[in-house]
């Protein structure tokens, strides 16, 4: 099917729902999500953000911006994950409770504005990834359109170019909790320093990048290859070094491999 052609049917499938609130993070998916469903159905199309100290404040101001300059309505659900103990503790399914607890609270929210449908942005790529957020989506009777229509990631970043939306070259960002080695505990502390050492990178103009953490204090920086030998510029480096060590961590690495999406999975996966 063209591409043109699968966000008609994307369309047809929404509309056909009469209301649908979209779980909204500013992503590269959600937000062609959000656009497709404001496209079908206009007001009856609302967007449910969730806040927690595991999404950065960058990307919340994104979110908000985006809805007011589409016309969307926006309502923010809190959670705290961090007073789960299944989900703190970090295990292998931690997604599976994240997830679980948000689309609890977002059917009651979506229930509380007459929308019966909640709907969530993973594509047909995420299938083969290890998400055990998948299983608490599908519990949970949560709609996948991107995914029931057979959108790819290349052809949302397609799509989402050919409408002007400002996600289109966005790079990926999961969850900050997604930065931390399972069985490792989740903290507050931890997911600040994260948040600020990506946020540094940012500003210093990487694109696609991690920093994750192991322990309490050491960070491991993953760049694209292409940003490896910009990173052993000594000004630079020792700029975000000194900036690192004064978020709080003792020890700053750089991961010779390279940035890859769920590098935390490769035991799980290779075991």
């Amino acid at each position: 099917m063209e591409i043109n052609e699968k966000y008609e049917s994307l369309k047809a499938y929404i509309k056909n729902l009469g209301s649908l609130a979209v779980a909204f993070s500013s992503g590269v998916d959600s937000t062609f999500l959000l656009y497709a469903a404001h496209d079908a159905l206009g007001d009856k199309a609302i967007a449910l953000t969730g806040v927690s100290y595991s999404f950065p404040a960058r990307e919340k101001n994104e979110s908000e911006e985006f809805c007011k300059k589409l016309g969307v309505k926006q309502i923010y659900v809190e959670t705290d994950e961090l007073s789960m103990p299944e989900y703190a503790s970090n295990p292998k399914d931690r997604c599976y409770y994240c997830k679980k607890n948000l689309f609890s609270q977002m059917l009651e929210e979506a229930k509380a504005n007459g929308i019966e449908y909640v709907a969530e942005g993973s594509n047909v790529d995420d299938e083969g990834d290890y998400r055990p957020g998948l299983k608490a989506i599908a519990e949970l009777k949560v709609l996948s359109p991107l995914r029931e229509v057979g959108f790819t990631k290349a052809e949302i970043r397609e799509m989402s170019k050919r409408k002007g939306l400002p996600t289109a070259s966005k790079p990926s960002f999961a969850c900050l909790a997604s930065r931390v080695p399972y069985g490792e505990t989740i903290t507050r502390e931890k997911l600040g320093k994260i948040e600020q050492a990506e946020q540094l990178l940012l500003d210093e103009g990487f694109s696609q990048f991690r920093v994750r953490i192991h322990g309490d204090d050491l960070a491991r920086i993953e760049l694209l290859p292409e940003d490896i030998n910009r990173m052993l510029n000594e000004e630079l480096r020792l700029r975000i070094y000194d900036k690192l060590k004064s978020y709080g961590f003792s020890y700053v690495s750089l991961d010779l491999r390279g940035y890859r999406m769920g590098s935390m999975n490769e035991k799980i996966l290779n075991n």
